[in-house]
């Protein structure tokens, strides 16, 4: 099979029709052999009874859907698990992503050997204050701590190799950083893609302010895991080590100062009236914790089993 099109969606019945025969018809003229898997997240609406219905008409159609609302991250992992591709597109349902785009993605794996290619919103048809400013804030830092040179880390139209998306683990809301998370797996041929935006037909975003928010803070657990997740004690040691030994150092030379003050027979503030005293304590109590959070950490695993465990319902 060439290609397979994974398609999480959240409550987008209306613009599922229009997606699969904008796709069934690029895939034809291109004489492309495809899935299409749909990810139904726990949607509210007739998503589910929509791609039931797509699916009678067609056997490239598979869906999947979730009790519950998980997120993008954990669509994205059941539907990478299910692909059978030669090359996995990503797109969202809101009809903003192109699927005339999937033919030269599909190329530029194939015959350019890229490991993923991620597009690029270079035209956005976003409000620009709650959007488009943002995301380039975003993207900036993304690609300071990252090292990739993507303009758009966090398009949903992406390109990959069947062996990119086999190798790496999506979680949590990590779905942004799935070029971040590839190049840590070792497929570092990645590139980028100019790709057409479209204005959303149907309802509305389903992603708030928020989402940058917690984009920071993943993109910062994602570049601590990836230097000292499996060495947290490299991390969590060094610095206890440090601040307990600064701490200790401070400790000695208020004792020193007291003892000298005894043997020179003169009269020297209490020990516990400065707070030099106190800062070495701390100093030392917080080495000391910090110390024993990366050896307990070396101890325990990072990787919960019960970390992508979801409640399918039902499979077509």
């Amino acid at each position: 099979m060439d290609i397979s099109i994974i398609v999480p969606l959240f409550n987008e019945a209306e613009s599922l029709p229009p997606l699969y025969t904008w796709i069934e018809k690029v895939m034809t003229a291109n004489k492309l052999t495809y899935e299409l898997i749909f990810i139904n997240d726990g949607s509210t609406d007739n998503s589910w009874k929509v791609i039931q219905d797509l699916q009678k008409k067609s056997r490239n159609i598979h869906g999947i859907r979730f009790r519950r609302n998980y997120g993008k991250s954990s669509a994205l992992y059941c539907g990478f698990a299910k692909a059978q591709g030669d090359v996995i597109i990503t797109m969202d349902a809101d009809l903003q992503d192109s699927p005339d785009e999937i033919p030269e993605l599909f190329r530029m794996i194939k015959e350019d050997g890229y490991d993923l290619v991620s597009g690029w919103k270079k035209k956005r048809y976003d409000n620009k204050l709650t959007k488009n400013i943002p995301s380039k804030i975003y993207n900036a830092t993304a690609r300071k701590i990252s090292g990739l040179k993507l303009h758009d880390m966090n398009c949903g139209l992406k390109a990959y190799r069947n062996e990119v998306i086999k190798n790496i683990e999506v979680y949590g809301e990590m779905h942004r950083y799935i070029p971040y998370l590839a190049k840590n797996a070792g497929f570092t041929n990645i590139g980028e893609k100019v790709v057409e935006h479209h204005k959303r037909q149907f309802g509305k975003s389903k992603f708030g302010i928020e989402r940058f928010v917690n984009g920071y803070l993943d993109l910062f657990s994602l570049w601590f895991l990836n230097k000292f997740g499996k060495q947290p004690m490299h991390f969590f040691g060094l610095w206890g080590s440090i601040m307990f030994l600064i701490g200790f150092i401070a400790v000695c030379v208020v004792g020193a100062i007291k003892l000298a003050a005894i043997c020179g027979n003169y009269q020297a503030p209490l020990v516990t009236n400065t707070p030099y005293f106190y800062l070495a304590l701390t100093m030392m109590i917080l080495g000391t914790q910090m110390f024993l959070s990366g050896f307990v950490g070396e101890l325990v695993s990072r990787n919960s089993s019960e970390r992508n465990h979801y409640h399918i319902a039902e499979e077509i």
